[in-house]
């Protein structure tokens, strides 16, 4: 029972605390540095790397947060803090845990937060920590009081108010916490059934063959590692919803809150504090302080962005926001003033009963702010908000399937013609919208039932508390959820602030993009260990090895010979589309073939002629002029190709080397067999790494440009990738990974400027 008189004061108190990097915990940490000095707090940390214990507290004291403190107590109040006041015990609540006997209070904050946590992860993080926390308090022995950071959410789904007591229900959650690890167990063993292996073969293959079997199998293990956590998420959402609960989040922090009571509640001092959704401080330690988005935040930059068109929530349904720091001072006060052993205490830090925000208030606020201050896109447009019906879900989940539809149909229509920059910035646009329509999925599977609830979380005891605590004291450490102005908050502080987080990381974001595409000659560094590797069909030469062969035989055949060459070949391309998808070493094995009963010294006339004119024609100035960059800068340049050598040949003078297939030949005539494997896909990574070795060359300061997703495995060894022309597989993997990505046009600026003159300018 709260006292009439309450108070702040933790005094000289011993304070354990975990979760000291998490947003809540920092905030607490905060607190007691600056408003509580008798304090001496020790820390959860776990290891990383070869820092000591000391230096990462130092950098945990640089962040935002204790920026007031600093400036308070000078470096030299910060020294003396990370050697006297605060202290560390290395690992994590999920591991062995040796606590000191004389502690005076433990501040529980740490937990995993993900609503869509595989059930054996967040239980482990939310169940096993807790129940490790407690076994490990009482093997130290001693009588510390505990505050217990839960959420608001643990009343799960129901309607009405919901009390500051301990839940109501029966559920054996030791049984549920062994059941989640065995069903990780069992979806393991499922995942490498052979039916379950070969459909995750069939996809790799489809998607990654061209870039060799190994890439094959590592996509493949890669696809049954997100089966097996995707049929694991939907065990704990299944599971959640089957109990009445929202999700695996809010399951596992209401059984953690039911552990916590029966392994200490029932003969210590526990109080349980429940934040309903945690956003940025009101007032302490400054207005808007927040360390990255929360739970709100990415629906509400998602809107800013155009990405939400519509939402389907209930207008006149709660969203329930909490400012940090009136979680915080709740926490402290908990601490100051504890619960009787035996008899745990209950807090909801709501605003749903006081001081409730409708969640059309809240939409009428994001719109109002993004009008006035509108985001940008790409060009620098503003983004008009949208503007909400709320339509009931049904519509919602129908026009995403339509839009998705589109899509998905406009997607595979691209991939289909011919690489331009226009079809390449199409298939960007509908890959942006494939993104956009994954976005609008998940927020309305993750959001939906809080911005449905028609749940109220009584405050009853919270008031107790702060009509409790000193009149002076009230107005920077109490949490008089009335006297919050939601609108002012939302408009002048909280907004601004997660905007001003999101344009930080849009600049990181553009930093990135920017330094991934060195093309100027300023941007290449003068280096004689660096290789510049240029794959030919595609990159340099507008061409592949099909039509390079149309090419040679247009040169060679008589006139009425050639229509009938080139419908035989239009009658193979079934096949050989089939060969390439399979394996593309397959492919330029069989079309080569064609090359059988050549003489070579024919082949040679005819590289030397027409074939070498046909090539310029269709050779980028962005290439040529890349290379010469490279070549000045000192790089060794290399001209990579899958197709003969010979008809390679007309590139000589641009390189310091070119690297092809060779192929037998008997008596100066070509047997239609090469002399080894082809260099593509995985074999390409092999003799990078092998010819990187010979040249001493630097492969992470290294550049490399392709236009293939059976690149892929060569590109991704360089320090600096570039996609050029790419196709869709080789542009969604290099837009994921942030590699630079460029469109080359076709043919040099003057067609009858000398290609081989050695001056690629």
């Amino acid at each position: 029972m709260t006292p009439k008189k309450a108070t702040t004061d933790l005094g000289s108190a011993r304070v354990f605390l975990t979760g000291a990097t998490g947003f809540v915990g920092q905030a607490v940490l905060e607190r007691l540095l600056n408003d509580h000095p008798g304090t001496t707090v020790t820390i959860l940390v776990r290891v990383k790397g070869s820092a000591s214990a000391e230096d990462r507290v130092r950098n945990l004291l640089k962040k935002p947060v204790f920026a007031a403190w600093r400036d308070k107590v000078g470096a030299d109040g910060v020294e003396d803090a990370v050697k006297n006041r605060i202290k560390v015990v290395e690992g994590g609540l999920t591991s062995s845990l040796t606590l000191p006997k004389d502690l005076d209070l433990v501040i529980h904050s740490a937990a995993s937060v993900s609503f869509d946590d595989p059930i054996n992860e967040s239980f482990e993080a939310n169940i096993g920590g807790v129940v490790n926390l407690y076994e490990s308090l009482r093997a130290a022995g001693g009588d510390p009081r505990v505050v217990h950071v839960s959420t608001c959410y643990v009343q799960g789904l129901r309607k009405g108010v919901a009390p500051e007591t301990s839940l109501k229900h029966d559920i054996d959650w030791r049984a549920e916490y062994a059941s989640a690890f065995d069903a990780h167990r069992r979806i393991e063993t499922e995942s490498r059934e052979p039916h379950r292996l070969r459909s995750f073969m069939e996809v790799a293959q489809d998607e990654h063959g061209k870039e060799g079997p190994q890439a094959v199998a590592k996509w493949s293990e890669l696809a049954r590692l997100a089966w097996v956590r995707n049929e694991l998420v939907d065990a704990g959402r299944t599971r959640a919803q089957s109990l009445g609960w929202t999700d695996v989040y809010t399951l596992s922090k209401a059984f953690s809150e039911r552990a916590a009571e029966e392994l200490w509640g029932n003969d210590h001092r526990l109080s349980i504090v429940r934040p309903a959704i945690i956003e940025s401080a009101l007032k302490h330690p400054y207005p808007g302080w927040i360390d990255g988005f929360k739970v709100a935040d990415p629906l509400i930059m998602a809107y800013g962005k155009g990405q939400l068109p519509e939402f389907p929530g209930l207008p006149d349904s709660i969203l329930d926001l909490i400012p940090v720091d009136y979680v915080v001072n709740t926490i402290i006060a908990a601490a100051a003033n504890p619960a009787k052993k035996g008899e745990p205490e209950y807090f909801h830090v709501a605003s749903g009963a006081s001081n409730p925000v409708p969640f059309h208030q809240m939409h009428e606020n994001v719109h109002e702010f993004f009008v006035k201050n509108p985001l940008t896109d790409r060009n620098g447009k503003p983004i008009v908000a949208p503007v909400w019906k709320f339509p009931g879900p049904d519509k919602v989940e129908r026009g995403i399937n339509r839009l998705e539809r589109r899509v998905r149909a406009g997607e595979r229509a691209l991939r289909l013609l011919p690489k331009t920059k226009g079809s390449q910035a199409t298939l960007a646009k509908l890959q942006k919208g494939v993104a956009d329509l994954a976005t609008l999925r998940n927020f309305v599977s993750l959001y939906r039932v809080y911005v449905e609830t028609e749940l109220i979380f009584d405050d009853t005891n919270l008031r107790a508390l702060h009509d409790a605590l000193p009149a002076e004291e009230k107005a920077d450490k109490g949490f008089d959820i009335a006297a919050i102005d939601w609108d002012d908050y939302l408009q002048n502080v909280h907004f601004p602030a997660i905007t001003k987080l999101t344009k930080a990381f849009s600049r990181a974001r553009q930093a990135e993009r920017a330094a991934a595409q060195p093309t100027r000659k300023a941007d290449l560094p003068a280096r004689g260990d660096v290789l510049a590797v240029f794959d030919m069909e595609g990159t340099v030469v507008d061409s592949n090895i099909v039509q390079q062969y149309l090419w040679v035989r247009s040169a060679g055949l008589r006139k009425a010979a050639w229509p009938g060459e080139v419908l035989r070949i239009l009658g193979s391309v079934p096949g050989y589309l089939r060969a390439e998808r399979r394996n593309r070493g397959e492919f330029i094995r069989s079309f080569l073939r064609r090359y059988e009963g050549m003489p070579v010294a024919r082949l040679e006339k005819i590289v030397a002629g027409g074939y070498a004119a046909t090539m310029r024609r269709h050779t980028s100035h962005e290439a040529l002029e890349q290379i010469r960059l490279h070549k000045e800068a000192g790089h060794r340049t290399v001209l990579v190709s899958g197709s003969i050598g010979l008809l390679a040949k007309p590139f000589e003078n641009l390189f310091d080397e070119v690297v092809a297939t060779t192929m037998h030949e008997r008596d100066g005539v070509l047997t239609g067999y090469l002399t080894k494997p082809p260099i593509v896909d995985e074999s390409r990574a092999a003799w990078l790494t092998r010819y990187a070795k010979e040249h001493n060359a630097d492969l992470a300061a290294s550049y490399g440009y392709g236009d293939s997703h059976a690149d892929l495995g060569w590109l991704e060894m360089l320090g600096h990738p570039t996609a050029i022309n790419a196709d869709p597989q080789l542009a969604k993997e290099a837009q994921r990974r942030h590699w630079a990505v460029q469109h080359w046009k076709r043919g040099v600026r003057s067609p009858k400027r000398a290609l081989m003159d050695g001056n690629p300018a």
